[in-house]
């Protein structure tokens, strides 16, 4: 497999910090499409059978993944419980890594906040680490958006795939003819509307 092209059984999705107290620092046209956008891959990693990690930076202070993600997460894969950090990468830690080579992931989808900082450093470090990162620009956010796009014209220099929500969500079905198409088309065009 190429490093642009996503294939279900080897792509794993990484949603990064998207917490309580966290949340509402963040931009708030980039923070609600973002949020949008995430619920929208969770939906079409659960179709496709895409596995997810989460992580929590600091959560004692930034509190817990924000309720609207934690639930699609616990009825996505009710097992997995958000990995604490407070490093900057969610690569990090050895439940992610351990994750993504248990499950035989080569591309990884990263979305979630801040866009220049935890997503850029895990980004930068799937790509170190071996991995194709796709970082989606509208399912990410940083409290300023000029940090955002900075973060993510740096890492499209480097190698990381910035993409779309509504690309990863296309590339994965791979074809019409896919019986999960008509639903997720569906959502990905209420997602642009």
């Amino acid at each position: 497999m190429d490093a642009i092209t996503l294939v279900p059984a080897q792509t794993a999705l990484l949603v990064v910090d998207v917490q309580e107290k966290l949340l509402p620092a963040m931009h708030a046209p980039d923070a609600a499409r973002m949020l949008r956008a995430i619920d929208l891959l969770l939906e079409a990693a659960q179709r496709m059978g895409v596995p997810v990690f989460v992580t929590e930076q600091y959560p004692s202070g930034l509190g817990p993944t924000v309720p609207a993600i934690a639930a699609r997460l616990a009825a996505l894969q009710p097992q997995a419980l958000p990995v604490a950090k407070t490093v900057f990468s969610a690569l990090a830690p050895h439940e992610v890594a351990q994750g993504l080579a248990d499950v035989g992931a080569r591309s990884v989808v990263v979305v979630g906040v801040e866009a220049h900082v935890c997503v850029f450093m895990t980004a930068r470090d799937l790509v170190r680490a071996g991995f194709h990162a796709h970082v989606p620009f509208d399912a990410v956010a940083s409290r300023d958006p000029g940090c955002k796009s900075t973060a993510l014209a740096a890492l499209a220099a480097h190698g990381v795939t910035v993409t779309t929500t509504e690309t990863v969500v296309f590339d994965l079905l791979g074809d019409a003819k896919n019986l999960h198409f008509r639903p997720l088309s569906k959502l990905v065009r209420d997602l642009l509307g």
